[in-house]
């Protein structure tokens, strides 16, 4: 008896040990009883099970990658593209990632690849190529997400992210001259728009301009007639002062006046009496008139 005591010791100790499992922060466990699901979705900690009888499964919760090979797809204008992506995905239901896929991240990716491309060919098809390439790729990769994860349900995994690596035009195909095209003529249209532009600003300034030189011009035009007018009055003023004071004097300066400008170009011809009162002050008379 005491010769089986170390083997009883051994066998209990060996039980005690395989009574016991431990399940990461990083992992989700499954225990099985025959091969049957008796608990799911196992917690991390410290746990027990029947020896002999039960067995765990542990699976990695936290999120995995999954890089998908090129593909060729049609956009709606019926132009093909090759779009690079890779795929955020995680475990969510434990019982159904086992039942689907036995257990074998390789067998969830190679299920869960051909229902990304599909919901990435649906989205593009959909679209024209304007906004394939150049559009919105947060907008297209929720649109991914939210379609892949209606068909991902049944393999148990949450498809987290869907990201666009790179989008090329195929060599062998017409898409890129017509792209390139579009591009030249786009950015054309948006040259012509910046010189329209231009032309309105330069017309909007140069109007601005020619109205503020009208004002001023019209301004100094006034200021400058005020200061004719007052200056006119004030030599009106003296003129009729002189006139009062020495009237003869007054009128030979004006005779004078009248001499100047009727002569100043120096070609002038009068044909006058001889009596006439322009040409009294050219008379010889030594008595002054009064």
């Amino acid at each position: 008896m005491r010769a089986m005591l170390p083997i009883l010791l051994i066998v209990v100790a060996f039980l005690g040990m395989d009574s016991v499992y431990q399940i990461r922060e990083s992992e989700v466990g499954l225990r099985f009883q025959f091969g049957r699901i008796v608990e799911s979705d196992i917690k991390p900690g410290i746990h027990f099970k029947l020896p002999l009888v039960q067995n765990v499964l542990k699976f990695d919760r936290r999120i995995l990658s999954l890089d998908g090979e090129p593909e060729r797809y049609l956009t709606s204008e019926k132009k093909d593209v090759n779009v690079d992506f890779f795929v955020k995905w995680r475990i969510a239901d434990v019982r159904k990632f086992y039942q689907a896929t036995a257990g074998m991240e390789v067998n969830a990716m190679q299920r869960m690849s051909p229902i990304v491309k599909e919901a990435i060919r649906n989205e593009i098809n959909q679209r024209p190529l304007k906004d394939v390439v150049a559009g919105e790729r947060n907008n297209l990769a929720e649109q991914f997400v939210s379609v892949a994860n209606r068909s991902a349900e049944s393999l148990g995994v949450q498809i987290v992210d869907v990201r666009i690596k790179r989008i090329d035009l195929p060599e062998d195909s017409l898409v890129v001259g017509s792209v390139f095209d579009r591009m030249r003529a786009e950015r054309f249209r948006v040259a012509n728009e910046l010189r329209a532009e231009g032309v309105e600003q330069s017309e909007t300034i140069r109007s601005n301009a020619d109205r503020q030189r009208a004002v001023i011009i019209a301004e100094a035009e006034r200021d400058a007639q005020r200061l004719r007018g007052e200056g006119d009055a004030t030599a009106a003023e003296i003129y009729a002062k002189a006139y009062e004071q020495r009237a003869e004097f007054y009128a030979f300066y004006r005779s004078l006046e009248a001499y100047r400008n009727s002569f100043s170009d120096g070609q002038g011809v009068l044909v006058l009496d001889k009596n006439s009162d322009f040409l009294r002050y050219f008379e010889q008379s030594s008595a002054p008139r009064r």
